[in-house]
């Protein structure tokens, strides 16, 4: 096989802000896998600075040592041969590379037609959540308005930023729309341990579905306790990044007992990985969601089609609705009211560097 990789720079509509600093580009790496048979699959490699375990910097060299790997090696010829190929390839270390190569290597196991995991897309219909981004006050309010509007019955505003009691007032105000609106939150670590279960009691008022990663990750006591004796449910996000065995995992869903996992397969190395923690938290009775993780279209086309395999009645996934860039890859995915779905043409874009 020949690998070919195309770096790309996707330029964000507006600062895009976290409780960990704001965005207004990311720098993306799409690879294409040529086959013996001139056919060719695509898969993206998207890090995020400070949010992805592994250096963002150091991506091109690894792909470069990529390159030289796979020329000597087969086509795969079934998912699992897929599976095994990266999984050899790529250390555990690198889940962006990881979830790339397996997109890149099943699309070419698929003829290269962008229907990875479904041939028929026609009848995909995935409920997501609707995110609201920081900001000031107006620039909240005004996503809020233009999400209702959209139709999105589940709302996901990040927190951690702004002074507590001003989103708490936002969050106020959008409870008072509709008693029936599902409310997300995500605090991206935000909470130190000494005030968070105090600023849950606050949040509780308003009938949250559920907090994402309230604090850092990496406190196991801090968390189980939080899990245990939180007023809104606890969704884990940050904390299962890095953890790779199914021992770690197994021993990380007993301990601490979330209620909820977000899983996000460019932070947990692919779709293997993802469904192993799918398999062990439907063991231990917990609930679960995908979610994307700012990918362009082409990533967001892979993500949603392997979610699409589960059963997603009741479920909103944290599927990107493909318009945060001004240059995203143009693509057959739309949003119509709250739902994920694929328009009846099925143009793609151009990925160029």
């Amino acid at each position: 096989m020949r690998l070919e990789v195309i770096p790309y720079v996707l330029d964000f509509k507006f600062s895009a802000r976290t409780s960990r600093g704001e965005m207004n580009n990311r720098k993306v790496w799409f690879l294409r896998v040529f086959g013996e048979n001139g056919t060719c699959g695509l898969g993206e490699v998207a890090p995020i600075h400070r949010l992805s375990p592994e250096a963002v910097e150091d991506i091109p060299d690894f792909l470069t040592q990529l390159q030289l790997s796979v020329q000597d090696i087969q086509m795969p010829n079934s998912e699992e041969e897929v599976f095994d190929m990266v999984a050899k390839l790529i250390p555990p270390s690198i889940p962006s590379v990881r979830f790339g190569l397996e997109m890149a290597l099943l699309d070419l196991y698929k003829g290269g037609s962008k229907h990875i995991f479904r041939e028929d897309l026609s009848n995909v219909q995935i409920p997501i959540n609707g995110l609201v981004w920081m900001g000031d006050d107006s620039f909240m309010k005004m996503q809020i308005k233009e999400k209702l509007e959209a139709g999105f019955s589940c709302i996901k505003l990040k927190v951690g930023a702004l002074n507590f009691d001003t989103e708490l007032s936002i969050i106020r105000s959008l409870r008072k729309i509709s008693e029936d609106l599902i409310i997300r939150i995500d605090a991206n670590g935000a909470f130190q341990t000494n005030e968070v279960l105090s600023k849950i009691k606050a949040l509780s008022k308003f009938n949250i579905h559920s907090i994402e990663q309230p604090i850092m990750p990496m406190q196991p006591e801090a968390m189980e306790l939080l899990c245990n004796r939180s007023e809104i449910p606890i969704a884990l996000d940050e904390e299962l990044i890095g953890i790779q065995s199914s021992r770690d995992r197994v021993d990380l869903l007993q301990d601490l007992k979330p209620q909820y996992l977000v899983l996000k397969p460019t932070l947990h190395g692919g779709f293997a990985s993802v469904k192993e923690w799918i398999d062990l938290a439907e063991i231990h009775g917990i609930d679960w969601w995908i979610t994307s993780y700012l990918e362009s279209n082409i990533g967001l086309n892979a993500i949603a089609q392997f979610t699409s395999q589960y059963p997603t009645d009741g479920i909103h996934h944290g599927l990107g609705t493909g318009g945060l860039y001004n240059n995203n890859i143009t693509s057959p995915i739309i949003i119509d009211q709250g739902y994920f779905k694929y328009a009846k043409s099925s143009v793609w874009g151009e990925v160029d560097g």
